[in-house]
């Protein structure tokens, strides 16, 4: 069973990290996790990488795609494309060697992550008052100390929260 400290809350959805996927990988026996790149990304297909995973136990091969365009990253990520398509096909392969129905953070286009109106760290205006979640704040927490980020707690509310941690999450990744 996946750990809970790997197990994220954006914007009232919960999704693995690749880290934890990798983690129960580990626990079950993963033997080899094998990453080629199918497409380079080039003009004519709009800079879109995609790579082929494939993760190996005892019991067998599982292997899936993921890609990555400059359009389904963050600004940041743009140059790392290439990175990025690896790290979402070896979320995929190792959801179905754990059986985790849960789709990766990782996996996320950043349109799927991103509110309206907002700044930088957590002062999104949203019309939403809910309070953000004690598992939010404590995954918040977590990774602005990793990342030594001042957050301001009082201007976040459940929507704005999320999109801080995908902030974060793809800060740490840099």
């Amino acid at each position: 069973m996946i750990n809970e400290k790997f197990i994220i809350n954006l914007q009232g959805k919960s999704f693995v990290t690749y880290e934890g996927l990798l983690d129960l990988a580990h626990q079950i026996g993963l033997v080899s996790l094998e990453v080629d790149l199918v497409q380079f990304p080039s003009e004519e297909n709009n800079m879109t990488a995609i790579a082929r995973a494939v993760a190996t136990t005892q019991k067998g091969r599982f292997s899936d795609i993921g890609d990555a365009s400059p359009r389904s990253v963050n600004s940041m990520l743009a140059p790392h494309i290439i990175r990025m398509a690896s790290t979402r096909a070896k979320a995929r392969a190792l959801r179905d060697l754990t059986n985790v129905g849960m789709t990766a953070v990782e996996e996320l286009s950043m349109e799927e992550g991103v509110a309206e109106g907002e700044d930088h760290y957590g002062t999104v205006e949203s019309p939403s008052s809910d309070p953000p979640t004690k598992r939010q704040i404590e995954t918040i927490k977590k990774l602005a100390d990793d990342l030594n980020k001042e957050i301001n707690y009082d201007t976040l509310n459940k929507r704005t929260a999320g999109t801080l941690i995908g902030k974060l999450l793809e800060d740490k990744k840099k």
